[in-house]
């Protein structure tokens, strides 16, 4: 069972399921037992000053591996034995659990093995499953294969420990820190131990490596470890052997790496000159949740439990404030790496334009026919149909863009709804909704009709319904259809008309894309060139608009209305969105994360091309306050406007919201458990 954190501890990163684990390279010499072990014992206590819950250490560390037939010496053997026991005694003193490669005897065989110790006590040993025997590699020369050891006990130093393949390490008071450990050349098998490991219940998998270096083989490494966290839903920790092994014919580059669900966390300078420690907060949490929504992953782990012994301990978290030590995306929607932008972005925008030419070749439409307000979702909408229509080589005027003014509707809003539909020379008209709303109003003994200032909800929706059903109607005339505006971000909170509003189309091409993307691909659109320059003066201008339903008169200050004034920042709905429909996080682990990515605009990576006007920042407050209205939006209020959503792509891993696709919800559900769950989320961080 779980409990919701309480203030006291909310900003300590366990409680919100996050295990630091670290690697490190140690600079050992070849057969200097009592200097590796020291060499160990520093590392270990730098870990612990980091605050690290786990360190793993290289393959055979406390021998150093490049040692080739010193392995079989009884010298050297005994004194790996006193050096796990030394080890064994100080680790009583040190909070991380220590991972730690050498070699041991075991009934009358020599085994390459992975130590796990944790406050004084050797928890277990497994030995290597698979050992290179070809090109450079002898290792069958001095070591036994752990292929069907398992149930075993080994002595080693005066202690007795479990002993196999089949072992699976579990803190009793740490949910999310159960361990496995395989060695170097395992994970570079057809069926690496740890895969099966991870289907017994294992989420963090760790490698101890010596793995010297040639050409091209730490970008193997780094593919091997992605794809091995990705496929075994798992975070992968791996420690390579650095500074100090011999180079009688060999080099080392020292390479440790943390991976979660394909995501590279952190990764250590290679060919340092110095021992590296490279630090991360595995969220465990998510791993687990990830697990729980792969049914594929379930299925394959069948029968997998039995077959692994579970060594349970005592960790003795610390629940402080540590800080959160891993990349964390203000914008998760939002392509962040810079050297994949202009292919991610380009994925994105003809993801769409695919989908939309696929609509238009199925239809076999003579017209697209689409709204056009100046504002940031119609005008992507546009630079999609115009592409589209490129590609399909038909001349761009087969689009009607109507831009229909209201009573709120402004100039500068108008005027660039003008210049986008020229810009991008599509067939373009004008249509004054405001007749018709006076109409419909007068009709419904509305007191606008009378002349009172009533701008009400039925005042907005008169204005939001009469632009749909004319475009409804116009694709009916003109044998086209009616291309939807509205975003994923407006389906999430229901900032959207039903029916006959920005809900409802013959097809949602931006449905999949939330604000955040759409603002950047707007943007990315400008600075790679897609269209020409006139077309990206005019899209820099709507990007520096004010985002507006344009519904409301402007005040007596000439204040409009404001979008985000209202519903808060998307740049907060979309993170909360992100973690909250993708993982299933709560919302207090939500908070955590939110104010570790926003509460310092000057901290963490931004997105290339977000310009430095728009980096804001906010405090839990602002986040705890904007977090409770998307609760009460998202699970109350707007479920049935998704339930009815037209056709539209998924666009990105995050999710979209059909309920033919990543989400089916009851429309009258409540928001109880989630607003429960907030409320241990204190209004300012502990600690200040």
């Amino acid at each position: 069972m779980t409990h919701a954190p309480d203030p006291a501890d909310f900003a300590a990163l366990h409680r919100h399921g996050f295990v630091r684990v670290a690697t490190c390279s140690p600079a050992v010499r070849p057969a200097d037992v009592s200097f590796n072990t020291e060499a160990v014992l520093e590392q270990a206590r730098a870990a612990d000053a980091a605050r690290a819950d786990v360190l793993v250490c290289p393959e055979l560390c406390l021998s150093s591996y490049a040692i080739d037939d010193l392995h079989m010496q009884g010298a050297l053997l005994d004194a790996v034995e006193r050096a796990v026991a030394r080890v064994v005694e100080a680790s009583a003193d040190l909070a991380p659990v220590l991972v730690v490669g050498a070699p041991l005897r075991h009934e009358g065989r020599l085994y390459n093995c992975a130590l796990a110790i944790s406050r004084g006590r050797l928890l277990g040993v497994i030995p290597k499953t698979f050992l290179p025997n070809y090109r450079e590699f002898y290792e069958k020369r001095w070591f036994a294969h752990g292929l069907g050891v398992t149930g075993h006990e080994i002595a080693v130093g005066g202690l007795t420990a479990p002993f196999g393949t089949d072992l699976i390490f579990e803190a009793s008071d740490l949910p999310g820190l159960i361990l496995h450990a395989e060695i170097c050349e395992d994970v570079w098998t057809p069926a690496p131990p740890s895969s099966a490991a991870a289907m017994a219940g294992a989420v963090i998998l760790t490698n101890l490596s010596a793995s010297q270096i040639v050409i091209g083989k730490s970008s193997d490494r780094h593919v091997l470890c992605q794809s091995q966290s990705m496929r075994a839903v798992a975070a992968y920790a791996y420690a390579a052997a650095g500074p100090g092994e011999s180079t009688t014919d060999f080099s080392w580059d020292g390479q440790g790496m943390i991976y979660e669900l394909g995501d590279l966390l952190a990764e250590s300078e290679r060919f340092a000159a110095t021992p590296q420690l490279v630090l991360a907060d595995v969220d465990t949490g998510r791993i687990l949740s990830e697990r729980m929504r792969t049914g594929s992953f379930n299925d394959a782990s069948r029968g997998q439990t039995g077959s692994f012994r579970r060594i349970r301990f005592e960790y003795r978290p610390h629940r402080q404030d540590a800080g959160l030590i891993r990349p964390l995306r203000r914008f998760p929607y939002v392509p962040n790496r810079a050297s994949h932008r202009d292919r991610d972005c380009y994925e994105a925008f003809n993801i769409q334009v695919e989908a939309l030419r696929r609509r238009i070749e199925a239809t076999g439409a003579k017209h697209l026919v689409i709204g056009i307000s100046g504002g940031l979702d119609s005008t992507h909408a546009l630079i999609v149909a115009a592409r589209t229509c490129d590609r399909l080589g038909l001349p761009r005027e087969r689009i009607l863009a109507f831009t229909m003014p209201g009573f709120a509707t402004s100039d500068e809003t108008k005027g660039n709804a003008w210049a986008l539909m020229r810009a991008m020379g599509v067939t373009a008209a004008e249509i004054d909704i405001r007749p018709a709303a006076r109409q419909m109003l007068a009709d419904m003994d509305h007191p606008f009709a009378d002349g009172e200032p009533v701008y009400d909800v039925t005042f907005e929706n008169v204005q939001a319904g009469l632009r749909t059903d004319y475009l409804f109607r116009l694709a009916n005339q003109r044998q086209g259809f009616v291309v939807g505006t509205g975003d994923l971000s407006e389906l999430a909170l229901g900032w959207c008309t039903y029916g006959v509003g920005d809900q409802m189309s013959h097809y949602a091409v931006n449905a999949g894309v939330p604000k955040t993307l759409i603002q950047y691909l707007i943007r990315w659109c400008v600075t790679s060139g897609q269209f020409d320059a006139e077309a990206d003066r005019v899209l820099e201008a709507i990007l520096d608009t004010e985002i507006s339903p344009e519904l409301v008169p402007a005040d007596a200050q000439g204040g409009i209305q404001s979008t985000e004034e209202k519903i808060g920042p998307y740049a907060l709905n979309d993170f909360f969105l992100f973690h909250i429909m993708r993982y299933g996080l709560p919302p207090s682990k939500v908070a955590f994360l939110a104010w570790h990515a926003w509460h310092d605009a000057k901290a963490g990576v931004w997105p290339e091309g977000i310009p430095e006007a728009k980096r804001e920042a906010y405090d839990l407050a602002t986040i705890r306050h904007w977090l409770e209205r998307f609760l009460t939006r998202f699970f109350v209020t707007s479920q049935f406007k998704r339930s009815a959503l037209p056709n539209g792509p998924k666009v990105s891993p995050g999710g979209a919201l059909s309920p033919r696709g990543d989400w089916r919800a009851p429309s009258d559900s409540v928001a109880g458990p989630w607003l429960e769950d907030l409320e241990a989320v204190p209004e300012v961080w502990p600690g200040g």
